[in-house]
């Protein structure tokens, strides 16, 4: 073959194969506006979610009825919190061997993992919907606050009232935090023994402040069944993982 012959062909195939790239990332844009709507209806999202779908060529994958890496960000998620509603803001995850009907209406991953926030207002929320607790000599006590507390604790804001009238300084108290069983678990790791309300000593007894300090929120509901796996304390709320198997994403 000769040289211009060569150079020929070879312009040939570079022309075809940028063709067959376009057609390709053409192809899996498509895919992603499509997938990104239908996850909006399906999940009942106020705003459209990002759906990225990773790996090249996408129309292969297409032909084996499987993608291998599916990215999915939602800003706002409202899950269930026992009768209520919790917002899940950042939901990201990754979806991995994604396998989808014939005719494209359903599709499920082999396994998903993924990362969330919930802020220390939406985690007070089942706390704050609770009575004040009874404490001795007529005092009551309330959770009203939380934040970050540092090295991985939680700061609980305690209001201290008796006769209607509060205490001048809140109490806090540094409280772990933990997952079990689709539930988050706020725990103080030290009860005070005793405050001073209006000149007058309140003894504290354990259990009946584990009352006021000590809450949980349930989450669930979360898209496709993914579930909470770890929580972590953070500066403006708590950091969360969140992992699945076959994960139901549509249909």
């Amino acid at each position: 073959m000769s040289k211009r012959a060569v150079r020929i062909s070879l312009t040939v195939v570079v022309i075809l194969g940028g063709l067959f790239v376009g057609a390709d990332r053409l192809a899996v844009g498509f895919a992603e506006d499509e997938a990104a709507e239908k996850l909006r209806t399906s999940e009942g999202l106020s705003e459209t979610p990002d759906v990225s779908i990773k790996g090249f060529p996408f129309l292969t994958q297409v032909a084996g009825g499987t993608l291998d890496d599916v990215e999915i960000g939602i800003q706002d998620y409202d899950a269930t919190s026992g009768s209520d509603k919790i917002r899940i803001a950042d939901l990201n995850a990754r979806m991995q061997g994604v396998e989808f009907s014939g005719d494209y209406s359903s599709a499920t991953a082999d396994k998903a993992t993924g990362t969330a926030r919930i802020s220390y207002d939406e985690l007070l929320k089942e706390a704050q919907g609770e009575p004040p607790v009874e404490l001795p000599l007529g005092a009551t006590g309330k959770v009203v606050g939380l934040s970050d507390g540092g090295d991985g604790k939680i700061k609980v804001e305690v209001e201290v009232s008796k006769g209607g009238t509060k205490l001048p300084k809140p109490v806090h108290v540094l409280s772990s935090v933990r997952v079990e069983d689709d539930t988050i678990k706020v725990n103080a790791d030290e009860i005070p023994k005793k405050f001073e309300v209006m000149g007058v000593s309140i003894p504290l007894p354990e259990g009946l402040v584990r009352d006021v300090t000590d809450f949980e929120e349930k989450v669930s509901g979360l898209p496709g069944g993914i579930k909470i796996d770890e929580v972590t304390p953070a500066e403006d709320g708590v950091d969360i993982s969140v992992k699945g198997t076959n994960v139901k994403l549509a249909g």
